[in-house]
């Protein structure tokens, strides 16, 4: 029985236990060498509003919108590019690209805020 119950802990790691010595000879921990910057609630967080405000341009904006927020804040991966930039892509002027963001945004922000 002593083995059997070894063996069902054999793979569990402690995050104190030593796993190897640095070139002192002082004993090197996993905490020792886990990162601890960032915090997880606060990243879960991102990633929950992240995703909530992607579904919320998908339903809310319409496809221009879409277009100049995705080029605008750089989303899906693309760098985020000035409301010039922005004109000079859509064929419109920068004052333009400026009303569309604008009432984007207060689309969005009146729905999130509501919610």
């Amino acid at each position: 029985m002593h083995f059997r119950a070894l063996k069902k802990t054999a793979g569990d790691v402690r995050l104190g236990e030593q796993i190897d010595v640095d070139k002192d000879g002082n004993a090197l921990t996993l905490i020792d060498i886990l990162p601890a910057e960032g915090n997880l609630a606060d990243e879960v967080d991102l990633r929950i509003n992240s995703e909530l405000l992607r579904r919320k341009i998908g339903e809310l904006l319409d496809r221009r919108e879409r277009r100049i927020i995705a080029l605008r804040y750089g989303l899906a991966g693309n760098p985020p590019l000035t409301q010039r930039e922005v004109a000079s892509l859509e064929g419109i002027s920068r004052s333009y690209v400026s009303r569309i963001e604008k009432r984007a945004i207060d689309k969005l922000s009146a729905e999130i805020r509501g919610r």
